[in-house]
């Protein structure tokens, strides 16, 4: 039998007729960027996640840069952040010309250890950007309290993390700002790139919205007079409708340009519904898996408490015979992920930052030794049985 890693074809399936009637409805509305269906997608999801504000972009990790450039991360600043993550939490750091400063992990919850950020603090700290990694929430109390008594914020990459709460209340809202990603194999996935910042301060959405649309307007007017500390003449144009606006024709600062295509936000609308359903059918997964791996030599996700939930966006297990079981698997037509092989401290592209093998000995362990299981709603008890029959051959 053969167990894909993941399968975006079976969900589709399933959801075939009304996802092309929604977006046939948006074609024939002529209004493809920052459209009806953009606008009904962010009130909804600020419904879902209980935050004042979403702002949507082009993808993930425009979603983090954008977010610290609002909360005032400049060059030269140092953010910190997990060593164990995909790249584009530390990359976007860079992309503001601050410096990623990288925290180890604890080995149990493979999130950031607080103990090891306080070490890590400095006056030039400005941000600290957890990571919910696989879904699991950050330790959020204890990084918001040391933040607050360094008067800095805390931005979520909550991009594996959509529907995942901590005390309660679901990611996206536990810090500054929160940053998502709808990247197709997300557990709230488009048909393509999309992202999304969350916040509950007016002044952070006023200057997202600002540094994802060219810095232009009255937004990038206000915006820079906040974070610039100079003061601009009020723009007297009158704001235009989504085809033609003459207030985009005035700059004021460097920005970008990162939006959510209106196709996709009727496609994100369309899962949105099902998403509750879907992250219940990976908790069923993962429970399954973490029953029928016991008493193997691999350690198994962290156990949920009553004060978070995850969201199950991958089950990582970690094996000392990293190479030999994903290959096993492979063989037998299993397919399995190897996130991640390297370390964010230790890649190539961070080489200028001087952090030596043995730096952040809890991330590195982990990267060495880390195997993820196929894990998707569409998944079933069968082929989840026959994943774990193919470990427990493996041992």
């Amino acid at each position: 039998m053969k167990i894909p890693f993941f399968d975006l074809t079976r969900q589709y399936s399933e959801l075939k007729e009304e996802v092309e009637a929604r977006v046939c409805e948006v074609m024939g509305t002529g209004q493809y960027i920052e459209g009806s269906a953009v606008k009904e997608f962010e009130t909804s999801m600020g419904e879902y996640l209980g935050v004042r504000h979403v702002i949507t972009c082009g993808n993930g990790t425009d979603a983090l840069r954008i977010a610290l450039q609002a909360s005032g991360v400049k060059a030269g600043d140092q953010v910190i952040t997990t060593a164990f993550s995909f790249f584009a939490t530390a990359e976007a750091i860079a992309q503001t010309g601050a410096v990623p400063v990288f925290a180890d992990i604890d080995r149990n919850t493979l999130n950031l250890d607080v103990t090891d950020v306080k070490k890590k603090l400095t006056k030039d700290t400005k941000a600290i950007l957890p990571v919910h990694i696989f879904g699991l929430p950050a330790d959020m109390d204890e990084l918001n309290e040391l933040a607050d008594r360094h008067g800095i914020p805390v931005i979520e990459d909550a991009c594996q993390a959509i529907g995942a709460e901590y005390h309660g209340k679901k990611t996206g809202g536990l810090g500054t700002a929160g940053c998502f990603s709808f990247y197709p194999t997300k557990n709230l996935g488009a048909f393509g790139d999309g992202g999304m910042i969350t916040t509950d301060r007016d002044e952070i959405a006023d200057a997202c919205r600002a540094f994802k649309a060219h810095a232009a307007g009255k937004l990038g007017a206000k915006t820079r007079g906040r974070l610039y500390g100079e003061e601009v003449p009020e723009l007297t144009a009158k704001q235009g409708d989504s085809l033609y606006d003459p207030c985009k024709y005035f700059n004021y600062f460097i920005g970008g340009n990162s939006r959510l295509d209106s196709m996709q936000a009727a496609v994100l609308l369309v899962k949105q519904k099902h998403l509750d359903e879907y992250n219940e059918k990976r908790r069923k997964i993962a429970a399954m898996y973490s029953k029928g791996l016991e008493g193997l030599p691999v350690q198994t996700p962290w156990v949920e408490r009553e004060d978070r939930v995850s969201c199950w966006h991958q089950y990582a297990v970690l094996c000392d015979r990293k190479e030999e079981l994903i290959q096993y698997l492979g063989e037998n037509g299993i397919g399995a992920g190897t996130f991640y092989p390297v370390p964010l401290h230790l890649q190539k592209a961070f080489g200028y930052l001087g952090y030596e093998p043995g730096s952040l000995p809890a991330a590195e362990d982990v990267c060495r030794r880390s195997v993820c299981l196929p894990i998707f709603p569409e998944l079933t008890e069968e082929e989840v049985s026959g994943v774990i029959q193919a470990v427990r051959r493996f041992f």
